[in-house]
Parts: structure tokens; C-alpha cells; sequence
């Protein structure tokens, strides 16, 4: 069986690999985020991405187009690359003073995608740092990443030079690490309450599934995209839904959304927070944690933690995490630093 990492894991790897000069081969199944871990490397570390996708490409584009100069042939390079010569660019054009990035990373996409003899043109290029006779710029990193064999994509096998020439790393699914990378970047609540009351459903990947699609980190987030742009009722959006995270799953889903429809709304908690109703269930009283989190600002704080503060104290401390995952900067406002003062004596 595999050594896997989950994408914290993979994030503080990868920099290692980065600061010894070497080049990670980073693999998991369709769909998993394995590119949103390199982009936010790139913006952690202020590196400019340059993402090519190598199974689209030919050996020309990685050796250089031959031309003439003279009585000899030179191979000229594409502008995929950053070379010796190329400029950091600003992090911000209209802003110079702002700085430029620190170097660049060169993202290697689908690399096990592509035909052995693209693998075999791109050896100097993961060596040497190398295109055709040209140095890449001496601030650029490198990271691989593909799909798994077994996973019915398309996957070349990886020739034993190459293999030795990367440092291989794979990528699975964590739940709670999801749950909060979705509520940072403000994925719709019920998606996010739903995974939390069915983790074992948001990857739910058969290479073998007769499904036009199935559940994934990418695929919840688009249903987290269709959820708002669309003013229709949950039912009628089933195709929408199964179209993109499969039938099955979106029905659950659906069933889901459906049962929690019997918790107050937000307008009912802030009009009402000590009369609004709270129910004891679990999965529901996470469905309101990522509900009261997903609205919770500065204005409507005060209001909120009265509401918040009826709950068991294992609810309200997965709320006020929700609320901070969400705005971290609220964490300084007077009604959360009184809810420490008090209940961290309860909890500890």
C-alpha cells in the first residue's frame, strides 16, 4: 500500500524538495487539487507560475525550434519557459513599488500524460534546468504532477531514468483539511456542512464508474459555484448537480439540503437569536454552525454569539472555528475575546 500525504503534508514537502534543488512528482486521483496545492505554493512563496500542460506538448517545444544562424542550426526556445534572461515580473503592473516576484515556478502538469518521447525531451529540462542550450532563470523551481495509474486516465508508464530524476509524493483526501480550505475561500454552507455530516463523500472515486462523473474536491466546488448563480428550488437543479458530482451523491445531497430546510433561517436567528429555534441533532446543528459562519460579520457578531452561546459547548466551539476559518479578523472583536476568556476555561 502506498505512503500517502494529505495536502498540508504535500505543501510543506514540496518546499523542502523546492530548497534542495530537486523536482516533485506529486500523484493522486482526478480531481483531488493537486494544482491548487502548486498555485498556492506559488502565491505563499511570491513565485510566478508559468503552467504548461506536457501532455499537449512535443519534444520540439521543450528542445527549442531549430532555425539557422550562420552556417549553423541553433534551437531557438519557446516562450514557455522562463530563461536566463527573463525579467521577474512585477507582483502588481500598476504598482511597481509593490516589488517584483521572487522567481518562478514551472508547473509540469498531466507529466505522466505525456508520450515517452516528450518524457525523454523533458530529461534535461528536470536535471539540468535546461531547454534545449538555454538556462532556465536560476530563481525557478519545478513540480510534476499527474493522475495514478489505476485510475483509468490517461497515463503513460514512466520510463526508470525518470523515475530517478524526481522525488514522487501522494496526494489523498482529508476532510477537515477541505472543510477548511472550503470555508476560507467562502464555498456555499451547505456544501461544506454536508461534507462535514458525510466525509466519506466528497471523494468518492471508482475507475470503473459507469457515472458521466463523480464527487471530488473540484467537482463540489463547482456545485458550490452553481448553488449561487441559481434562484431555483434544490429539486430542480438535480440534474445540474448530478451532471456534476454524479446521481447518487447528488441525491443524498439534495436529501440532505432538504432536511436541514427545518432549521431557522439566518433572518430568523438575527431577528430572534434567543427564541429562534435549535435543534439537537447533529448533522443539523452543523448545518447551522456553517449557516451563523458563512453571515457572521462585524455588524451582526454581537447578535449572532447569543444565538451561538445556546448551543452544546462542542457546537459552539466548531461555530466560532467556522466564523474564524471564514474572517480570522474577527477574531479581535470584544464578543469573541469574551467567549475565550470564559469558555476556554471550559474547555480546557
Amino acid at each position: 500500500m502506498a505512503i500517502v500525504v494529505n495536502s498540508k503534508q504535500a505543501i510543506e514537502h514540496i518546499t523542502t524538495v523546492m530548497k534542495s534543488k530537486l523536482v516533485t512528482m506529486l500523484s493522486g486521483e482526478p480531481g483531488i487539487g493537486k494544482s491548487a496545492i502548486i498555485n498556492s505554493i506559488a502565491e505563499k512563496f511570491k513565485l510566478f507560475p508559468y503552467d504548461i500542460r506536457l501532455s499537449q506538448c512535443d519534444p520540439t517545444d521543450l528542445q527549442g525550434f531549430p532555425s539557422i544562424k550562420g552556417n549553423r542550426a541553433v534551437f531557438t526556445p519557446m516562450e514557455l519557459f522562463p530563461l536566463e534572461d527573463t525579467p521577474l515580473p512585477y507582483l502588481d503592473p500598476e504598482k511597481p513599488k509593490l516589488g517584483t516576484y521572487n522567481g518562478f515556478l514551472l508547473f509540469l502538469d498531466e507529466f505522466n500524460s505525456a508520450s515517452l518521447a516528450v518524457q525523454a525531451a523533458s530529461y534535461k529540462l528536470i536535471l539540468d534546468k535546461t531547454v534545449g542550450q538555454h538556462k532556465l532563470h536560476p530563481k525557478t523551481a519545478i513540480v510534476c504532477a499527474g493522475n495514478l495509474s489505476t485510475n483509468n486516465a490517461i497515463v503513460n508508464r514512466m520510463s526508470t531514468a525518470m523515475q530517478s530524476r524526481l522525488v514522487h509524493l501522494e496526494l489523498c483526501t482529508d476532510p477537515e483539511l477541505w472543510i477548511e480550505w472550503a470555508s476560507k475561500h467562502k464555498l456555499d454552507h451547505r456544501v461544506i456542512s454536508y461534507i462535514h455530516s458525510q466525509p466519506d463523500n466528497l471523494h468518492k472515486f471508482d475507475p470503473k464508474h459507469n457515472d458521466k462523473t463523480f464527487a471530488c474536491p473540484r467537482s463540489w466546488e463547482f456545485i458550490s459555484r452553481i448553488l449561487a448563480n441559481s434562484t431555483a428550488k434544490l429539486k430542480e437543479l438535480l440534474p445540474l448537480i448530478a451532471g456534476t458530482i454524479g446521481e447518487g451523491v447528488a441525491r443524498t445531497f439534495i436529501a440532505y439540503t432538504m432536511t436541514i430546510g427545518k432549521l431557522p433561517t439566518f433572518e430568523q436567528i438575527i431577528r430572534n437569536p434567543t427564541g429562534a429555534i435549535l435543534d439537537e441533532e447533529p448533522s443539523l446543528l452543523y448545518a447551522v454552525s456553517h449557516m451563523v459562519a458563512a453571515y457572521a460579520k462585524q455588524s451582526n457578531l454581537v447578535t449572532l454569539m447569543k444565538y451561538v452561546t445556546r448551543m452544546p459547548l462542542e457546537f459552539e466551539t466548531i461555530t466560532l472555528q467556522n466564523i474564524l476559518r471564514r474572517d480570522e479578523t474577527l477574531i479581535k472583536e470584544e464578543v469573541i475575546q469574551d467567549w475565550i476568556a470564559v469558555k476556554g476555561q471550559e474547555i480546557f
